[in-house]
């Protein structure tokens, strides 16, 4: 079947633009002097990589090979090969600059010409490899561009006949849509706090019922309350109905099929197979299955990413495949459906599976693990090695592997980005399957609200398996964690509040058939012991602050918020990283006793920001501390006298008690003499910083100036 190129054409440009704003900001750091670190270099070289294959799938090849030689300069900048310099920013970022010119003239690929500019090429490969620019130095200029061919005039003696009846689809612009679906998140977000409202009402309604008894003369306004309740509670439940159907109908606007996915990426798996004297047949099924255009946008780049790990270590050539008692055509097939709340995508080949021997060889060689731990890894430990960030187990850099970059591209976009997983499973020999799942939609998702610890978390619906309770005294004991069977399987059990560092309420029982809920990838299973069940509706998820993202275990465990019908902001928590938290649980009774973590301590935090006590508290307790809130100095103050804490984080700017006046006054009770107090706030003045300390703070920090680690790191100093 033909594959229509132009439509994917204007995306690629789109696309692109943001890969080009993200070089020039490295690019601009470095001709300014200012130092990179590895992190920037590996968002350089993945904008450059990413450009360099969606052109090459575009046959935009001009495109695509000065991408390439750019890939080339910054891949030899990432491993130290090539030191960073003004003089090589100032050449960067002319191949940039005529990136910028390329792109731009993309949607008519014919007015593209056919080669780089020369001189340009000839400088970015003496940068990356001195040698390989002299096998340059005999290649040809690049042709003019050949100018496209004038449509023939048309005959104005004829007019064209016009047909005035109303077209039946209209254009609408994306960023009108886009506004369009955020405000139909808005207004969901609304319908809940209306729910929360008609909950209150009716719980008046019960008190003013009671107050019948000694107060009968009340009876007929009791009465107009209860008419008035059932009235709210109907109008509430047509607007849910109504908003429902319009957040439907508003989504739908925006669904696109995968076919317009799997149509261009089944034709470049068979292209690079081609390359590399390997015969390739690539099939795609599902391709009617729909998902949120933005869903299906960010999973390009993954995909060509998949499949081109699959055609170059998967796929075996024809003789080695003879050798193998295979057929020389390879396969590779590409399939969806859907899966519960979203759309499972797998891509399976019959390849040679994973070289697991290779890969632990590679990865202890890259630093990524330590040869002692080598020898202990599980075989599923093993292929997780594949998405370490800089792995590759391919001596030979070529265009289309051993740069150390694509899996550890996937991964993030599948489960950072679009709230999804991923899991590689293989046969020696036979070949590996990868399967993706992924929600429908970003813009609205299924999310299942419980409570742990006296604290409400969140969980997306594609994480979850089921809701089950088992009483804990029929489970099994293995490894000294408590295991429950299921579907013929072992289920390991973990306290989520445990897990978390989170204290049980006081007085508060033990159920005996507790709430457990699973969740799991393809890999591996958990079962969840939670509090209570709260909710479970559709919401919108905020993401999470950009200065958190990057901390971790924070911006593993949290993947962004949602917020609750009383305005209560809630952790949406991701299943992989804490099966992966819990999978360090259960080995932590086997690590040296020297490295284990001394017993949580516990802050008080106090902030009049509801937002900042938040943040502040899961920073905090995703590094192991335990934390208790105070929304004033004067609560503060009353907690404070009732129990002992170990540390004491403040703000200043207070009703009722400002931080410097409590920390004042704590400093007046002996069991506070010593303890750390920390203060945080925007008020940067000299002369408050040298008044905090005056009153007795430990330290001073600046909002402002709030660096990633600094209140973790300033309280590990003061009290470990």
């Amino acid at each position: 079947m033909a594959i229509d190129l132009q439509r994917f054409l204007q995306r690629f440009v789109t696309e692109s633009h943001g890969h080009l704003g993200e070089l020039e900001a490295q690019l601009s750091a470095m001709a300014r002097d200012e130092p990179l670190g590895r992190d920037d270099l590996d968002a350089a070289f993945r904008a450059a990589h990413t450009i360099k294959g969606s052109a090459r799938m575009l046959k935009l090849g001009v495109i695509a090979e000065i991408a390439h030689a750019l890939e080339d300069v910054l891949g030899a900048l990432r491993e130290a090969r090539l030191a960073p310099s003004p003089e090589l920013a100032a050449t960067l970022l002319e191949c940039h600059d005529a990136i910028g010119d390329l792109v731009a003239a993309a949607t008519t690929p014919e007015r593209l010409p056919a080669h780089p500019d020369p001189a340009l090429l000839a400088r970015l490969l003496e940068h990356a490899a001195p040698t390989a620019a002299a096998a340059q130095t005999h290649a040809a200029p690049a042709p003019e561009p050949t100018p496209a061919a004038a449509p023939p005039p048309g005959d104005a003696r004829t007019p064209p006949r016009l047909d005035l009846r109303p077209t039946e689809t209209v254009r609408v612009g994306l960023d009108k849509l886009d506004g369009l679906i955020r405000l139909m998140g808005e207004l969901i977000a609304t319908q809940g706090r209306y729910r929360q409202r008609l909950l209150e009402a009716r719980a008046l309604d019960v008190e003013l019922a009671r107050l019948l008894e000694d107060h009968p003369a009340l009876a007929e306004h009791v009465a107009g309350r209860q008419r008035f309740t059932r009235a709210l509670r109907d109008l509430v439940q047509e607007q849910e109905r109504l908003t429902s159907e319009l957040g439907d109908c508003a989504l739908g606007l925006r669904m696109l099929p995968l076919a317009t996915l799997f149509e261009p990426i089944t034709r470049i798996a068979r292209e690079q197979g081609r390359a590399l004297g390997k015969q390739v047949d690539c099939h795609a099924s599902g391709g009617e299955i729909e998902l949120d255009r933005h869903i299906v946008e960010r999973l390009g780049d993954a995909l060509v990413h998949l499949l081109s790990n699959a055609v170059d270590h998967g796929i075996e050539s024809p003789e080695a495949r003879r050798g193998a008692g295979k057929p020389a055509l390879g396969r590779i097939e590409i399939s969806a459906r859907k899966d519960g709340a979203g759309v499972a995508i797998g891509i399976r080949d019959d390849g040679r599976g994973l070289d697991r021997a290779r890969i632990l060889e590679r990865a202890v060689r890259q630093g990524l693990v330590e040869p002692e731990q080598a020898a202990a890894l599980e075989p599923t430990q093993v292929a997780e090695l594949i998405f370490r960030p800089g792995f590759s187990t391919s001596e030979l850099v070529t265009e289309v592997s051993g740069r150390g970059v694509g899996m550890d591209v996937v991964r993030r976009t599948v489960v950072e980005e679009l709230h999804g997983t991923i899991a590689v499973t293989d046969t020696p020999g036979q070949g590996t399957r990868l399967t993706l799942k992924v929600p429908l939609s970003l813009a609205l998702m299924r999310v299942l609200l419980f409570e742990a610890g006296g604290r409400v978390f969140a969980l997306t619906a594609q994480h979850v398996e089921r809701l089950i309770r088992v009483a804990l005294d029929t489970t099994l004991q293995v490894a000294g964690q408590p295991t429950l069977t299921l579907d013929g399987t072992c289920l390991p059990l973990i306290t989520l509040s445990a897990l978390l560092g989170l204290e049980r309420e006081t007085g508060a029982p033990s159920p005996p058939a507790p709430l457990i809920i699973v969740i799991g990838t393809a890999r591996a299973k958990l079962g969840l012991i939670v509090d209570r069940l709260v909710d479970e509706r559709d919401m919108v998820i905020k993401p999470l602050p950009a200065h958190m993202r990057a901390l971790a275990p924070v911006g593993e465990l949290v993947g962004g918020f949602v917020t609750t019908g009383d305005e209560t902001l809630v952790s949406v928590l991701q299943a992989p990283a804490l099966l992966a938290a819990a999978r360090l649980e259960a080995d932590a009774p086997a690590r040296d006793a020297t490295t284990a973590p001394a017993s949580a301590h516990h802050v008080l935090v106090v902030d009049d920001s509801l937002n900042t006590r938040e943040i502040e508290r899961d920073l905090l307790e995703s590094s192991g501390y335990r934390v208790t809130l105070a929304e004033d100095g004067l609560e503060a103050l009353d907690k404070a006298q009732r129990q002992r804490f170990d540390a004491v984080v403040s703000d200043v700017e207070m009703p009722g008690l400002d931080g410097f006046s409590l920390t004042a006054r704590l400093r007046e009770n002996s069991d506070y003499r010593t303890t750390p107090i920390v203060i945080v706030t925007s008020r940067a003045d000299e002369a408050d910083r040298r008044r905090g300390i005056e009153v007795g703070a430990n330290a001073y920090i600046v909002k402002g100036d709030f660096a990633q680690s600094s209140l973790v790191d300033t309280l590990r100093g003061l009290i470990g």
